[in-house]
């Protein structure tokens, strides 16, 4: 049971550092952070725009970072949000021509990066890895969950 604990936490974290790493690398060249990545990622996946609460829920970061990462995006026409809009928090965001173009070109990396690291495993192999994977991150959602309840 120890070796399962120690191999599932050990190549947890180094994917997750795989991860923040070739995140990092592959946005420098767009000068780009990776909230903001992610922004312009689940923006593109959507055309039919996004909320700044919506894309909080799915890129899993705080109001704070997401409302940081939208601001620059805007300021620097990634994004564009509907002139009425009193409050961006509940408008519908979509990306500028220029996020458009952004976007496609963070998709070709992935699609890239999701090919390399798939060499070697079947199509059954990589269906029952991700159910498992999703099963994993729920279980563990339900346990962080219960902590919380008991320290609130």
């Amino acid at each position: 049971m120890n070796d399962r604990f120690e191999t599932f936490t050990t190549q947890i974290a180094k994917i997750s550092k795989c991860i923040r790493k070739l995140k990092a690398v592959k946005s420098s060249k767009f000068h780009l952070k990776g909230p903001y990545v992610y922004c312009i990622y689940y923006l593109y996946k959507h055309e039919e725009g996004l909320t700044a609460r919506e894309l909080s829920l799915i890129c899993d970061e705080d109001k704070a970072a997401i409302s940081r990462a939208l601001e620059y995006l805007e300021e620097n026409d990634y994004i564009t949000c509907p002139s009425n809009a009193k409050k961006r928090y509940n408008s519908t965001l979509f990306l500028t021509n220029k996020g458009k173009e952004t976007g496609k070109e963070f998709v070709k990396i992935i699609d890239n990066i999701i090919l390399k690291v798939s060499e070697g495993v079947t199509e059954e192999e990589r269906i029952i890895f991700y159910k498992a994977l999703n099963i994993f991150s729920n279980n563990l959602q339900i346990l962080c969950d219960d902590m919380e309840d008991k320290y609130d």
